[in-house]
């Protein structure tokens, strides 16, 4: 039996966040917000947390800087029972932060300083207990600059050589990296970026097509979060799966796509079928949206189960659901 469940390495930031903000104030005026929150997030952060409310046993691998937003970060981590051995403490850089200025729709313009994500890398000797583990999530490809030249790739690929289930994100990403991409989706079971994510990724408009070149580039299975019209899944077996969004009112959208990485990855845990994974990733992702910073509104597996059964959808959109058939 591996000692973890889920193991979430990658993009770990602190966020403050604000809302409702309409614009920034002119000068030096100020502008009074109604809620105002801390979270720790990211592409791995985020995921580590919703897993461990699910009640996995999660790790998280990433660094942070030798600051308080780093002894913060460490301390929630911690507070959520995520199992910190493997984060680092990465000197001469900041721990990954952003200001996240919540707008009254839910949408979240950020300013991000980048820092030790970019700086942590996994040596040899913590491979065994990095990879002691049922899921590896990946998150951040395009941020993890010493992790991004070759080593998330040998991790990847051993992982999937020691039978774990390996899962991928991006974070923000463009064309310029799919060259890493493509070291990285021959050794992914599961890839799962945004619509336009993918899009940007891949240089492609038509998300069949887009999907199609992300199969065609070794990827397992491709989930593609559609925000408000829901989910799409395809795999390299033919299988196909479009679900609509779950009915919700939205407050903040900042963690959306990590916490459906993690409610997916609870699915698999459980050996859910595939499209109860999908069901259980938007299920995390809408529970996430109504609250103010990455997690707020998830609570716990029990939560998850009675939102699912308790929540309507939105109506399916006829596109996306056409390119499930």
């Amino acid at each position: 039996m591996s000692a973890f469940d889920y193991t979430s390495m990658g993009f770990i930031t602190f966020d403050a966040l604000c809302r409702p903000v309409d614009a920034l104030p002119p000068k030096g005026g100020t502008y009074f917000v109604e809620e105002f929150a801390l979270a720790v997030s990211g592409a791995a952060g985020s995921p580590a947390i919703v897993a461990a409310k699910n009640g996995l046993r999660v790790q998280a691998v990433g660094g942070v800087g030798e600051d308080d937003m780093g002894d913060w970060v460490m301390m929630k981590l911690t507070g959520y029972g995520v199992d910190v051995a493997q984060m680092q403490r990465c000197p001469g850089v900041a721990t990954s932060s952003s200001i996240v200025t919540t707008r009254p729709d839910g949408a979240r313009p950020a300013l991000h300083k980048r820092g030790a994500t970019g700086a942590f890398y996994v040596e040899d000797k913590d491979m065994d207990v990095v990879l002691d583990t049922k899921i590896l999530h990946v998150g951040g490809v395009g941020l993890m600059d010493r992790m991004d030249q070759g080593r998330t790739a040998e991790i990847l690929q051993e992982a999937r050589a020691r039978g774990v289930i390996t899962t991928l994100d991006v974070f923000a990403s463009n064309a310029d990296d799919m060259p890493a991409l493509r070291r990285l989706l021959p050794h992914a079971d599961y890839f799962m970026p945004s619509e336009e994510e993918a899009m940007a990724v891949t240089g492609l408009s038509d998300l069949g097509d887009v999907t199609d070149a992300l199969l065609g580039e070794g990827a397992g299975a491709v989930v593609l979060t559609l925000g408000p019209d829901g989910a799409l899944y395809r795999d390299g077996q033919g299988r196909r799966h479009y679900a609509p969004a779950f009915q919700i009112d939205v407050k903040c959208t900042c963690g959306c796509g990590d916490a459906f990485n993690a409610g997916f990855a609870t699915g698999l845990h459980l050996g859910l079928s595939v499209e109860d994974c999908v069901t259980y990733g938007q299920a995390a992702s809408a529970q996430n949206a109504t609250g103010l910073g990455s997690q707020a509104g998830n609570r716990d597996l029990v939560a998850t189960r009675h939102f699912i059964e308790t929540t309507p959808r939105r109506p399916a959109s006829a596109l996306f659901a056409a390119l499930a058939n």
